[in-house]
């Protein structure tokens, strides 16, 4: 005689379907000490919604004909999320983020704001899963959804990729420790900003400025990218080492 689901919350609700045989006529059905309410019921299978409870307990359905041998269902707490890393990405989604918690184990969804993905369970205290695409640019709740339920509380911020629109100045001697101001977008999450393959010391003033120290460089034009959690913009050949002079 099957049980499904065999788990589910320690706060009752979860419909539960009984198959067997002789099961018509059911009376009661009984988790633990605790009455179930019938919902469905034919020759060959029963439906009900559980009571709640906590533990295992043993679920046995009575007819006119007698009760049957029990069966185990499982009792789960409602999940509790501790953390989530990273705590941002790029509105369009597509990257991981790990969560952190305890009673993860059975995770069938995580819901950024109103859009659902599926995780992957790695043990009962953490989980990954690949971020959906956000509607917008901003801060979205973060619910996980267990056999013992859901629960909110974790927060996910969904960033715009960065823009550059000038660099000022757009040249300076192939030395270090130019200050340059690059005026864009989305640049308040900046995590790095190179000239070329060199990361470069940078100042987020605003949301659309930056002031960044020129790391030393060979003579010459070079790509500057300033990455977000939004993603990565690149003006190419956007700044100019200029050789010193020589006699």
């Amino acid at each position: 005689m099957p049980i499904s689901p065999n788990q589910g919350s320690t706060g009752g609700g979860t419909t539960v379907t009984i198959t067997g045989t002789n099961l018509g006529g059911a009376t009661s059905v009984h988790f633990g000490t605790k009455t179930a309410t019938i919902t469905a019921n034919t020759a060959t299978s029963v439906t009900v919604i559980s009571p709640s409870g906590t533990g295992t307990v043993p679920v046995t359905v009575t007819t006119p004909g007698g009760t049957s041998n029990p069966l185990s269902f499982f009792y789960v707490g409602a999940p509790f999320k501790s953390s989530i890393a990273p705590v941002g990405g790029a509105t369009g989604g597509g990257n991981t983020v790990t969560i952190n918690g305890t009673g993860l184990t059975t995770a069938t969804a995580v819901n950024f704001g109103a859009t659902t993905a599926v995780p992957t369970v790695v043990n009962d205290g953490q989980l990954t899963v690949t971020v959906p695409a956000g509607a917008a640019a901003g801060p979205v709740s973060v619910s996980i959804t267990t056999a013992g339920g859901t629960n909110n509380g974790l927060t996910y911020t969904y960033v715009d990729p960065p823009t550059i629109v000038t660099i000022i100045p757009n040249s300076g001697p192939a030395s270090a420790g130019t200050v340059v101001t690059i005026l864009g977008t989305n640049f308040t999450t900046t995590q790095s900003v190179t000239f070329g393959a060199t990361p470069a010391p940078f100042s987020v003033i605003n949301d659309s400025t930056l002031s960044v120290a020129s790391p030393p460089g060979a003579p010459g034009d070079v790509d500057i990218t300033v990455t977000t959690l939004g993603g990565s913009a690149t003006i190419g050949g956007g700044y100019t080492y200029v050789a010193g002079p020589g006699i």
